[in-house]
């Protein structure tokens, strides 16, 4: 099957994704005849943050891991390689998954509602996740999975054919696609699509603030809120992705986070606690924080899902720390899925899981009291 028809399935929604994000719509998993994702020079593009440290090796600068990387070999996303001291990316226009979804799915709640959003991914993550939903490209090297050839000025053209009104850079970790998201970001002010980034936050401070100068809005997967969850769960730190989220905050770009509660895990209520107060404190008390359920998957599968009642007591536990905006997630038919007015307390946007039901949002404020919401309304 060529590209052409690939993606116009991948828009209908007929191919279906073997990975196991069970609240979500169907992923398309991509390939092209006769080429492999790492296959050809226009695979290959050089990598914007790094340094050679001798005629040969190399240290890569993207996120904190900070790679040292010797000839012909790669670092841990395994996505880039060194090729003689020059870093290169070899999922650069090398999407192997792309769908349209609902913006609510990311899910970006205050972000264009009601909109869709162009969403690719390429093989990589710069953490281990043994809870990954996507686990079956985001754990998986570019020549494991299977690919399409699609530039950034590609993505532009069919999220315009679709109607997106957005494109996000999503499913895997976007980190370890950074010359990517960024090209197809960049593009966004001549097309007017903006370009999201849907990302665990695991990356260096540089980076991150070349690609807000360019990005619509971004979503951190804030994993749990202790260093002992992140390393033994993630392989990862959880400082360096704080430290993101402040850099969100100050570069006054919209963000939202998201915490997949695991039962016994990071859903004790201190730690709930801990974090609404550190959000309150750093972040403000407008940054939209959903609570979404788990569902065993990849290497937790011994646990069970998320009990609605943890979701609620976080749901309560942010409202008492004064956050406007905390949701519950991967509940269809839930009312924290609803937006409520911080002054008046009304409904405001309406949902049912990805779709929203009616909007009494006018000029950006409350239908009802004027109040000013924050968010991205048109």
């Amino acid at each position: 099957m060529d590209r052409r028809r690939f993606i116009k399935c991948a828009v209908a929604g007929g191919c279906i994704f073997a990975a196991g994000d069970i609240a979500s719509n169907p992923i398309l998993l991509l390939s092209e005849a006769g080429e492999t994702a790492a296959g050809g020079n226009r695979s290959l593009k050089e990598c914007m943050y790094y340094k050679k440290i001798d005629q040969l090796r190399v240290e890569c600068l993207v996120c904190p891991r900070k790679c040292r990387i010797a000839d012909m070999e790669r670092g841990y996303c395994g996505n880039k390689e060194n090729h003689g001291g020059t870093y290169y990316s070899l999922v650069y226009s090398r999407p192997c998954a792309i769908h349209t979804d609902p913006i609510e799915k990311k899910p970006l709640f205050h972000y264009l509602p009601a909109t869709t959003a162009f969403s690719l991914a390429t093989a990589g993550c710069n953490v281990e996740c043994k809870f990954c939903q996507n686990w079956e490209i985001a754990q998986f090297r570019p020549e494991q999975v299977e690919s399409v050839y699609l530039t950034p000025d590609d993505v532009h053209k069919e999220a315009a054919k679709q109607g997106a009104r957005s494109i996000a850079c999503t499913y895997s970790e976007p980190v370890v696609f950074y010359e990517y998201v960024h090209d197809i970001a960049v593009l966004g002010k001549k097309t007017g699509i903006k370009t999201v980034m849907i990302s665990n936050g695991f990356i260096e401070k540089e980076p991150m603030q070349e690609l807000c100068k360019h990005l619509g809005a971004v979503k951190i997967d804030l994993k749990g809120f202790t260093e002992k969850f992140y390393k033994d769960t993630c392989s990862a730190e959880l400082k360096p992705v704080l430290e993101t989220l402040k850099l969100l905050k100050q570069s006054r770009i919209w963000f939202e986070i998201v915490v997949l509660l695991i039962p016994t895990l990071n859903d004790s209520p201190a730690e709930i606690r801990q974090m609404c107060s550190w959000i309150k404190t750093n972040l403000g008390t407008d940054v939209p924080i959903h609570f979404t359920q788990f569902h065993p998957t990849y290497k937790i599968k011994n646990l069970p899902v998320t009990p609605v009642s943890t979701l609620e007591m976080a749901r309560n536990t942010a409202m008492a720390f004064g956050l406007n905006f905390p949701y519950v997630g991967n509940v269809p038919g839930h009312p924290g899925e609803n937006t409520y007015c911080p002054q008046c307390k009304k409904k405001i946007i309406g949902r049912v899981g990805f779709y929203i039901t009616d909007v009494s949002i006018e000029g950006g404020k409350c239908k009802f009291c004027k109040r000013p919401i924050p968010g991205v309304w048109g």
